[in-house]
């Protein structure tokens, strides 16, 4: 039956499902119609039950009329959608595809409540004061970067701003460049840009914490961290200072070749600066008391950075090397490509995974509502195996992996390499698959012996065997 229906129902994120039209509880369905126009689009399937049963409806076309009068009269301003009746196992359904709006935020009104909602997984919230403010400036048709900041362009420097555009393009920063930057407005005021890009930027939450880990975790222990640094200012000096940390954290293994040797840094040098430039281009920075930071560990390192996909999407099922640009902070975003930090089309996804084309460990990527998170796996990291003639770590894989397993299987010892403490409702999000699915296959990984886990099923963690 779930077959019947699979032409209908796109990532989890992008549908629901409700048995009636519950017209005196409009709410339990219309704030779903807000949420998909909020955020990225979506379908409301009417005769439909939660476990995918295919219940149908008596009167489509009169159930219909009904959903089309509720949602003009409830959600302000009314979103563009469109109805459509279908036939599954003889039975007849209503689906109700809404499309992302331009005129964000839209609000559902009733009993006295005026409430955006916004899609996080397969549910739909009420917007956070955050994500209502973003909302509002995608409907105004600005970016937080483009507004006039609080702060007077006159005590401002932008020493470093000048001296790395010479360095990375030849040529001298002009006067005049400050508004084709977008450091300044028409009528002369510092914008939100230029605030975050002057030498001594003062957004107090435009920082960067890193810390170098003892271990595979941030537990405590005898020695905590090996490393740790703050760093304030220009986002041009947080990007050069936390590539820095990174690089004196990193070691160097090394493969001879017949007349030279080839020098393997733990991460590959271009993923680093490709996550770190858009872990701060494309930021929230309308979160307060959030930043962005760099956590290392034995086997692997870690880049998070305040807000998740602008527009609220999830990466689930998605082709990593075809999702489009969309930029949170395009002011910011220009000036970055104008250094040649970055590139205008927007690539970044592409140029980490093919930096670790060659390597059998993968990065994992991780797109949260309150964040975006970037796990890139250590490639010299000593999983059991070495080959001392070269002096390159070899990862230790399983031999064989049985063969009922599906490939979902590699991807969870994957996951749990990466992180030991991720948990089940992770492993769903990261594989798309229902909690009934994954638990079996953790349970026939354990059962062969290739995983464990070690403690309370709540605050306990994995372990690798073999």
């Amino acid at each position: 039956m779930k077959n019947n229906i699979s032409s209908f129902i796109g990532e989890t994120s992008e549908y629901d499902k409700k048995e009636l039209v519950e017209i005196k509880k409009p709410k339990s369905w219309l704030k779903s119609v807000s949420a998909f126009a909020n955020s990225f689009g979506g379908k409301l399937l009417f005769g439909i039950a939660d476990d995918d049963m295919v219940t149908g409806l008596e009167d489509v076309q009169g159930d219909a009329e009904k959903i089309s009068e509720a949602i003009k009269a409830h959600l302000n301003p009314i979103p563009e959608f469109k109805l459509s009746f279908e036939n599954v196992d003889d039975k007849n359904i209503v689906v109700v595809q809404v499309f992302a709006g331009n005129q964000t935020p839209y609000y559902y009104q009733g009993d006295g409540q005026l409430v955006a909602f916004v899609r996080v997984g397969n549910e739909s919230v009420a917007a956070t004061p955050s994500q209502l403010r973003e909302l509002v400036l995608k409907g105004s048709g600005q970016s937080y970067d483009s507004l006039k900041s609080s702060f007077n362009f006159e005590d401002m420097a932008f020493t470093k701003l000048r001296s790395v555009y010479f360095k990375q393009t030849g040529k001298s920063f002009e006067n005049t460049d400050y508004e084709s930057f977008g450091i300044i407005d028409g009528s002369g005021n510092l914008t939100n840009a230029g605030a975050l890009i002057a030498d001594d930027s003062p957004v107090r939450h435009s920082r960067v914490f890193c810390t170098r880990w003892n271990g595979l975790t941030k537990a405590s222990g005898l020695i905590d961290a090996l490393d740790d640094a703050e760093y304030t200012g220009s986002l041009i000096t947080l990007l050069q200072e936390g590539l820095a940390f990174i690089a004196r954290n990193t070691r160097k293994a090394w493969k001879k070749l017949p007349t030279s040797r080839l020098e393997m840094p733990d991460y590959p040098e271009r993923a680093c600066m490709e996550a770190l430039v858009n872990a701060l281009i494309h930021r929230n920075y309308l979160e307060i008391g959030s930043e962005v930071h760099i956590d290392m560990f034995d086997d692997r390192l870690e880049i998070f950075s305040p807000g998740g996909m602008v527009d609220g999407s999830t990466l689930e099922g998605k082709n990593l090397r075809a999702i489009p640009s969309i930029r949170r902070n395009p002011i910011l975003a220009d000036i970055f490509s104008r250094l040649n930090y970055m590139e205008r089309r927007g690539s970044g996804f592409k140029k980490i995974l093919d930096a670790y084309s060659s390597y059998a460990q993968k990065p994992v990527f991780l797109s949260e509502h309150w964040g975006f998170t970037i796990t890139f796996p250590n490639v010299n990291y000593d999983y059991g195996e070495s080959d001392l003639k070269s002096g390159q770590k070899m990862e230790k894989w399983p031999e064989k992996w049985p063969e009922k397993w599906p490939e979902k299987c590699q991807q969870i010892y994957d996951a749990i390499r990466l992180d030991s403490s991720i948990t089940i409702a992770k492993l769903e999000s990261l594989l798309d698959t229902g909690h009934t699915t994954v638990k079996k296959m953790l349970a026939e990984m354990q059962n062969e012996g290739f995983i464990r886990h070690i403690g309370p099923d709540k605050g306990g963690h994995w372990e690798v065997l073999r």
